[in-house]
């Protein structure tokens, strides 16, 4: 655990360093992190991110293998045909009921044509649902399953 706070905090510091970084600062940093030089068509902006991104990236873990996979297929898909064809989302159907146990608590939401139903007030998404369950700001598909 030790290990992971230090990777944080030095990470942190490191992240409050790159906007001060020249344009051959940044591509040396691009050459460390990437192992590969940059683009001499990248705006400074956008060498900025990806650095910041990679350096994250090494500190904290990247995307899962599940979203890798995807963003592959994805690539595969443009590479092949220059279209890509994204699996829409699950769609709930009117007359389900989404139950979610929370504090000790049971929530049960009835999903509606035109959104969701809950102790008898209607909402437009399941997020603005979770936030008034919760009281904060939460992904409705994610607090739901």
């Amino acid at each position: 655990m030790r290990r992971a706070i230090q990777d944080a905090t030095a990470c942190r510091e490191a992240l409050l360093r790159l906007p001060k970084l020249g344009l051959g600062e940044l591509r040396q940093q691009w050459r460390v992190l990437y192992k590969a030089e940059a683009s001499a068509y990248l705006s400074r902006e956008l060498l900025l991110r990806a650095v910041a991104y990679r350096m994250q990236e090494v500190a904290f873990g990247g995307l899962r293998p599940e979203r890798q996979r995807q963003l592959r297929q994805f690539a595969q898909q443009l590479n092949g045909s220059q279209e890509v064809r994204i699996r829409p989302r699950p769609e709930l159907k009117p007359g389900t009921r989404l139950v979610r146990e929370w504090q000790d608590r049971t929530y049960d939401v009835l999903v509606l044509d035109d959104g969701f139903s809950w102790q008898g007030a209607s909402y437009r998404s399941l997020s603005a649902l979770a936030g008034k369950i919760t009281g904060t700001a939460w992904s409705g598909p994610l607090f739901f399953g």
